[in-house]
Order: structure tokens, then sequence, then C-alpha cells
């Protein structure tokens, strides 16, 4: 994991740095607080339940795959906010990454009937912007305010 969570933003009002025991326990936890500050300061105004939703799934992900569901191990979750440019959310884990290109699409074939499977679909039918960084030990996810349109990476 990354000795420190690093963002390209100047005059962030809040950058919250959170380390946690992988432990599907601590998901409610780390969300309440992120949705917290960003209510606080403004910068995901109206899009609080994608950000949540989002989030929760990058969670659970980089505590079940990444972690492996073991509480001994940690997973990070990094937050930037700004009015104008909204919300970053990058979320780390221990695991060895996977390359999201393989992942199969919850849409197609037997994947329609699976009971798991839809955490990334939903992320990036979420989030203004998604990507993955460090073999895919990393998510990186961006919500956009409402009056400014996302741009590509």
């Amino acid at each position: 994991m990354p000795d420190s969570c690093s963002f390209e933003a100047d005059k962030l009002l809040i950058r919250l740095d959170v380390t946690f025991k992988a432990d599907v326990g601590s998901i409610t936890p780390v969300v309440d607080s992120v949705l917290d500050a960003a209510r606080r300061m403004g910068c995901a105004r109206g899009h609080e339940m994608e950000i949540e939703i989002a989030l929760r799934e990058a969670l659970a992900n980089a505590i079940k795959h990444g972690a492996g569901g073991d509480p001994s191990k940690e997973v990070r979750c990094c937050v930037a906010c700004d009015e104008s440019r909204g919300m970053l959310i990058i979320v780390s884990d221990p695991g060895q990454g996977f390359d999201p290109a393989t992942v199969p699409s919850p849409l197609v074939g037997e994947q329609l009937y699976s009971e798991h499977g839809r955490g990334l679909y939903m992320i990036n039918q979420l989030m203004d912007q998604v990507w993955f960084s460090d073999g895919g030990t990393q998510i990186h996810m961006l919500k956009s305010p409402t009056d400014v349109a996302p741009t590509s990476t």
C-alpha cells in the first residue's frame, strides 16, 4: 500500500485519510465520516447517495478481494473535497491487484443471474470518473459538482 495519498488539487476544503482494519464492520463508520464531511463542506451537494453506494462497494471490494477478508490487514480511504471540482475518493488495499478489463459485465449471459459481481459496474454508473492505479490495488472515484461537467482523464 502506498505511504501517502496524493492529490493534484490545491485549495482543498477537506482532506481525509483513514486507515482501518479490513473488516466489513468498518465500512459504515468510514462511509458515515466521509459523508458527514462532504455535507458540512458542500462539495458533493445532491450526490450523497451516489457517493455512499459507490464508496460502500469500493470498500467492500477492497476488504473482500484485496485483503481477502483478513482483519489483520488494512484498507485505506483518502478523500479530497473541493466545491468547484467535487469529491475525489481513493480506496487502497494490500492485495495483488487485478485488471479491471477482465471483470465480466453483469449485464451479459449468465452474469445476469449471478448473486455478486455488480460492484464495479455500479461504481462506474454512479461516479463521473473511475480509474485504477498501482496494478488495480487503488480505485480512484470522482464525483463532480452538478454544475461542472466531468473531464476525461
